[in-house]
């Protein structure tokens, strides 16, 4: 059975960081596209940051330059490195995972998800 546990998300201030970490189990993923999405209270699931399976990485302009997604192949485990850190990035946080290595920005194209994580980020 295939498993993605986040972790690494709580409350931080604004201008911190964080670093969230998705291990995955159940299959290797080390040439698949992962990805991580937010949600916040009444809004849509929302793009974060993705991985391909040839390490090629995509962010949209909101975390660009702040945000990094990186993968270590030996443990199976996408990570979220998280800095300058805004209210507006307060959500919860979900690692995703596909079958393919290409990588996309459409949550319905990831067939794994995990359980998400909440950041919180004050003011």
């Amino acid at each position: 059975q295939v498993q993605l546990v986040e972790s690494g998300g709580g409350l931080v201030q604004a201008g911190g960081s964080l670093r969230l970490s998705c291990a995955a189990s159940g299959r290797t993923f080390s040439s698949s596209a992962m990805g991580w999405f937010r949600q916040a209270p009444g809004q849509e699931r929302e793009f974060v940051a993705t991985i391909s399976g040839d390490d090629t990485t995509y962010y949209p302009n909101s975390v660009k330059g702040r945000f990094t997604i990186s993968r270590d192949i030996a443990k199976n485990t996408v990570y979220l490195q998280m800095n300058s850190l805004k209210p507006e990035d307060t959500a919860v946080y979900y690692c995703a995972a596909r079958e393919g290595w290409r990588a996309t920005t459409i949550s319905n194209t990831y067939l794994y998800w995990g359980q998400g994580t909440q950041v919180t980020v004050s003011s």
